[in-house]
């Protein structure tokens, strides 16, 4: 019985700084995203010069924001109320056409540059707080510093983005009016038929 009860004190003792190096600070997050980022672009410098900037955002979405952003929250936050109207069939549409939507509008902020480097401001939060936006900036000679901040959210012990702010405009709530407006216009499935003309569009520029 002793022995059995020092093997599992022993495990416990190992498994405690197993569990507490795969925590993962939202500050360091948002630098693996970036960092990832920012190796995609360098990656495929020539086709973005090129205005093909096609498979970079391909690259983005499914390497980097799909393991860590929240697209599901961000559809709803931008659906505001009329998301708990929709049917799941068609909360599983939006959330795929808004992904879509968002992942383009987020490449595109970060593939104008082809050298750029981010500066990441000091961010103060409790460990127990459930959400904290981490501020950066990307700079390029010759471009304008744009601000780029991220909301994260604590889900399971990992930290998930849930809105991207660009320029001071959030990419979330900068849609709700576009969303409302087409609901008045032609309900949930209105906003799909939107969101689908609008991704066409983008995926022909």
């Amino acid at each position: 019985m002793i022995k059995k009860v020092l093997v599992l004190v022993a495990m416990m003792a190992l498994a405690v700084p197993l569990w507490a190096a795969e925590v993962v600070t939202p500050e360091a997050q948002i630098k693996n995203i970036t960092n990832e980022v920012l190796a995609i672009i360098h990656d495929d410098g020539e086709r973005i010069k090129a205005g093909n900037i096609g498979p970079a955002t391909e690259a983005i979405d499914v390497k980097v924001l799909q393991p860590h952003f929240n697209f599901r929250r961000m559809t709803s936050l931008g659906m505001g109320k009329e998301w708990r109207k929709a049917s799941p069939e068609q909360q599983e549409i939006l959330v795929r056409e808004f992904k879509t939507l968002l992942v383009r509008t987020y490449s595109n902020a970060l593939t104008i540059y082809t050298n750029p480097t981010v500066s990441y401001k000091t961010t103060r939060y409790q460990p127990s707080d459930p959400e904290v936006m981490i501020r950066t900036q990307v700079l390029q000679n010759g471009i304008k510093p744009v601000d780029i901040d991220y909301n994260l959210e604590k889900v399971d012990n990992v930290w998930q983005v849930f809105d991207v702010v660009v320029a001071g405009v959030s990419l979330v709530t900068n849609y709700r009016q576009f969303f409302a407006q087409e609901v008045r216009n032609g309900g949930v499935d209105g906003v799909i038929k939107a969101l689908q003309a609008k991704n066409q569009t983008m995926a022909k520029q």
